[in-house]
């Protein structure tokens, strides 16, 4: 299958990152949002991230610029018409997921694969909201995309091997390494890091010791780049509330119930780096 154009619907973090690489591996790509406002931002964004690779010579100017020539923000959905691959990167929100699956089934050439950025939501579920429920799959990429490495790939049960193996290739040609999941609520990399990020949360909230200490144990000790809060403010809160209460959910394990403190942040709009405050006061 021949891939020339790609669509990500999403311009958050996540849908940001993936258009860019989908820009960089020279595919021309819609990023797609619900306002221009939106789509303004992520596009400013990205240009100061790419406008800082120039500054540390990574890259070329002219190089710059070509990864934003291939890129076309867009607010219809119906462009996808026009492509042959499809990811999907919203907020981890059940419905929404499969109202944005069932349109762009419509609107999409039979031949298009459907895919989804999902965390924890399963694969099949998602599937089974389209009429090509074999040319759907998970493409679980890593935050920062631009920076990180992995995709774990996840396989419905209703995935074909043409799927399977175009979407390996996609993703290779994206500069990826790969795995490969199957369909359970959490696949790998999320049933790993979750319960640690939650356990956490809860040293804090009972008082066993400060964010910083735990940050700083995390990174000294485990020699983990980022400390977990440090992470969890640059994910999003309300991002890693909503897993772990579809983990939670669907596994049914006391390891997956959400630390209260998230709740009360999200109630209070401290969302983390996004909003100026999470953990860490971003404001300054």
């Amino acid at each position: 299958m021949d891939i020339k154009k790609v669509f990500v619907m999403g311009s958050g973090q996540m849908g940001a990152g993936i258009a860019q690489v989908s820009a960089q591996a020279g595919y021309d790509t819609y990023m797609c949002d619900i306002s221009d406002e939106i789509l303004e931002k992520a596009q400013a964004k990205m240009k100061k991230g790419l406008d800082k690779l120039v500054s540390k010579e990574k890259i070329d100017q002219a190089r710059a610029d070509e990864i934003l020539s291939k890129l076309t923000p867009t607010t219809d959905l119906g462009k996808v018409s026009e492509c042959d691959y499809f990811i999907e990167a919203v907020p981890e929100i059940e419905d929404l997921k499969l109202k944005i699956f069932k349109d762009a089934d419509e609107a999409a050439p039979e031949h298009t694969i459907l895919a989804t950025n999902t965390s924890a939501i399963p694969i099949s579920l998602i599937a089974g909201a389209t009429n090509r429920p074999e040319k759907v799959i998970g493409t679980h990429f890593m935050n920062p995309v631009p920076i990180m490495k992995l995709v774990e790939i996840i396989l419905a049960y209703q995935t074909n091997d043409e799927t399977h193996k175009v979407t390996e290739e996609l993703m290779i040609g994206f500069g990826k390494e790969i795995v490969t999941a199957q369909d359970f609520p959490g696949f790998i990399t999320t049933r790993m890091i979750l319960p640690f990020m939650n356990e956490c949360m809860y040293l804090f909230y009972e008082g066993q010791g400060t964010k910083e200490d735990i940050d700083k144990s995390a990174k000294l000790a485990f020699n983990h780049p980022m400390g977990p809060f440090e992470w969890i403010d640059f994910v999003g809160i309300d991002t890693i509330l909503n897993i772990l209460k579809n983990l939670h959910e669907s596994h049914g394990s006391d390891r997956y119930f959400p630390c209260p403190i998230m709740q009360q942040m999200v109630n209070a709009g401290h969302l983390g780096r996004k909003s100026g405050r999470g953990f860490y006061d971003y404001t300054k």
